[in-house]
């Protein structure tokens, strides 16, 4: 058999295969878009319908072709919109007139991403590092330095970033020693590398910033901590302040980032964040744990919602430029494909390609996004709040976040290129979108740091000796392979069965869609690629300290992929669990296309993998790519349901192409050919621009 037969053979055995399934459903595949947006809108779905009403606001969206200053100065103003709005306490002690509602908060906090990104990230910066870290590192004592943060009467900085050690947090330079005859912590930089950097409100509007410095008492050090200092008045910079302003940035201008550095600045003994060490007035130090890097770690998890909040901004934005994209996908005509009529563009394979199999990705993450505000809100609240799940929020946060991040970029420039110059105007979003996401991958952690301490939590699954911070002790660890060793929380999964090859091409087809089987592929990869590893890592034992850190480092890219491939599948099984929630037949029949597109999505962008460790045959692997092909043509006619489910209407796109400009234009040019026609001196065949009847290619009116 041909080549082109044998996939015509092939073609012809999936569309059979989701003909049999769709019949088994009962109900025609259609979307009830009020149902499905109401599983979009998550466990906070009243306090994110009420976000996303507040952002209609014009005055909270970004302006475009403001000077530096301006952008900065709108920016600000609308900080004190939301202080008005009552925004910003939600996730306060109700002592100060806060609610205490942690997953409402991150939730209405990463609605405002679709109004502007510096909007949101200023926000972040304010209340949710300054005055969060305030909030989990300090005590009661503290708390009467929190409504003049809520209020907006003190911005403040979250000055831990540092020039010379970027990431690695607990190598700092900057110090905080106690002064037993003054009482009072002197904070010092003691050189340029030690300057903080990079610090949102540090440039411009902080009167104040949580500094995080080496604490030294009585000569010893005993790591890092938190102090409140002051940093400016109204005159400017305090005495023993020095700082910078950034300027122009790649993207979210609206935030004044800059640098900081102090000269024997001397605050109160009070001003320690002592929740988690104090000092006594005679110099003595004190912690409720004991262990320095558990107390490290303690203390940098309590810090997590920025990489939560992220993740869920970083997927807004995602399903924003895929709305914006598929909406004029589904309007701008181009070619007539060998027929007399032009295309929408959406009708074509690549197009769909190029859009619905994202859109697939934003489903899945946003369905795991909902999970991990909820364990979130259950750690913060208190309702579930032990070390291991601690540790097991710190992980889904770390594993989310990058994929997210990376994924909306992605997103962005796929939209923009399948818009083509239209998608290039600013006044289309993409670009301007794009820009100020960029940063994302590298805030609130690397994403291939955070996938780093991923795969570090993945190895610790086979001994808990994994679980020091080093990366030469982690290295030196022997792992032992164990195939039913038992995982806990978000670490390692095990498979149910051995995976097989299903043999025929046919039978493939049919196996391709059960949940199981995909189960059983995606967890296998992240199974064998840790198990691996841990294989490879077993020598370092019998190693120095420093030779065990080098063969660790030899490993590096292959623990991220590891932990890369366990954030897929977490994506996976929530977007599963989500699709087993859908009551009405209909809806479920799609979004069960929409999920077997992501997940064989990923099998197909592994394929390499699969194919060399002998999971998949070549016959199987080739059925994936045409059973993918076949579920876009099932998707394309729900595809402007799909992404009106998001539940974003034209004042959160605010693009000129999503606005119905491109059907009106198409009408119009409609009827000057069909004026030609009668007067007999139309250049074309009219009929070339009449829509094709057979799909639907006028979308309905944005909800």
């Amino acid at each position: 058999m041909t080549d082109t037969a044998s996939r015509k053979q092939l073609s012809a055995e999936v569309d059979e295969h989701l003909d049999s399934a769709a019949a088994e459903t009962g109900a025609p595949a259609s979307i009830d878009v009020e149902r499905l947006m109401e599983l979009l809108m998550g466990t906070w779905s009243d306090v994110r319908r009420e976000a996303r009403e507040f952002v209609k606001d014009p005055a909270l969206h970004r302006r475009e072709g403001l000077s530096l200053e301006d952008q900065r100065d709108r920016v600000l103003s609308q900080l004190h919109l939301l202080v008005e709005h009552g925004s910003v306490h939600r996730a306060f002690p109700i002592a100060v007139g806060g609610l205490e509602d942690n997953g409402g908060n991150i939730t209405a906090f990463e609605e405002l991403v679709t109004a502007d990104p510096s909007l949101q990230i200023k926000g972040g910066v304010q209340w949710g590092l300054f005055g969060s870290a305030i909030v989990q590192l300090g005590t009661e004592r503290h708390h009467p330095l929190l409504p003049p943060l809520m209020s907006l009467e003190v911005p403040g900085a979250f000055a831990m970033t540092e020039i010379g050690h970027g990431s690695d947090v607990a190598s700092i330079a900057t110090t905080a020693t106690y002064d037993e005859e003054a009482r009072e912590f002197v904070i010092n930089t003691p050189f340029r590398a030690a300057w903080k950097q990079f610090l949102g409100n540090a440039g411009r509007d902080g009167k104040a910033a949580v500094v995080f410095a080496q604490l030294i008492t009585k000569n010893v050090n005993h790591g890092v901590h938190a102090l409140y200092v002051p940093i400016r008045d109204e005159n400017g910079f305090l005495p023993g302040i020095q700082g910078e302003d950034d300027g122009w940035k790649g993207g979210l201008n609206g935030i004044d980032n800059g640098t900081l550095a102090f000269d024997h600045v001397r605050v109160p003994r009070e001003n320690l964040l002592n929740k988690y060490g104090d000092v006594a007035e005679d110099g003595t130090y004190s912690s409720p744990i004991d262990s320095p890097g558990r107390r490290f770690f303690t203390m940098l998890g309590t810090l997590v919602q920025g990489r939560v909040s992220l993740d869920g901004a970083a997927t807004a934005v995602s399903a924003v430029g895929l709305a914006i994209a598929i909406r004029y996908g589904n309007e701008r005509r181009q070619f007539t494909a060998g027929t007399d009529d032009e295309q929408v563009l959406l009708d074509y394979q690549r197009h769909q390609r190029r859009l619905l199999t994202r859109l697939a990705t934003t489903y899945a993450q946003t369905f795991a996004h909902d999970e991990l505000l909820q364990k979130f809100d259950a750690v913060f609240s208190g309702a579930s709040d032990t070390d291991e799940d601690r540790q097991d929020l710190e992980t889904l946060a770390a594993a989310l976040k990058p994929l997210s991040t990376w994924h909306a970029l992605d997103a962005l420039q796929e939209a923009r290129e399948a818009c083509g110059g239209a998608g290039f105007m600013a006044e289309n979003r993409l670009v301007g979108l794009r820009a100020d996401l960029d940063v994302y991958v590298t805030f609130e952690g690397d994403n291939n740091v955070l996938l780093q301490l991923v795969a570090k939590r993945l190895l610790s699954d086979y001994s808990a000796k994994f679980k020091e911070a080093d990366i030469g002790a982690l290295a030196s660890y022997v792992v032992g392979q164990a195939a039913d060793v038992a995982y806990h929380g978000t670490g390692l999964r095990t498979m149910a069965q051995t995976i097989r090859d299903f043999g025929s091409t046919a039978r493939s087809v049919k196996e391709l869609r059960e949940t199981n089987v995909q189960r059983e592929l995606l967890t296998d990869r992240v199974e064998s690629m840790v198990a691996e590893l841990a294989g490879r890592l077993r020598p370092a034992s019998k190693m120095s300290r420093e030779d065990a850190a080098e063969l660790f480092n030899s490993q590096q890219n292959e623990l991220i992929e590891a932990a890369r491939a366990h954030g897929e599948l977490l994506q996976w099984e929530a977007f599963t669990r989500a699709v087993e929630g859908m009551e009405d037949a209909g809806t479920r029949q799609v979004l069960e296309w929409l999920h077997d597109v992501f997940g064989l999505g990923l099998i197909e962008k592994h394929l390499a993998w699969y194919l060399i460790h002998g999971r998949l045959s070549p016959q199987r692997a080739q059925a994936i790519t045409a059973y993918i092909d076949r579920l876009l043509a099932r998707l394309r006619p729900h595809a402007q349901d799909l992404v009106d489910a998001f539940g974003y209407e034209q004042e959160h796109l605010r693009a000129t192409i999503s606005s119905g400009i491109e059907a009106e234009r198409q009408e119009e040019a409609r009827a000057y050919y069909s004026e030609l026609a009668a007067s007999g001196t139309a250049p074309i065949e009219e009929k070339s621009l009449k829509p094709k009847k057979s799909k639907p290619t006028t979308p309905p009116a944005l909800r």
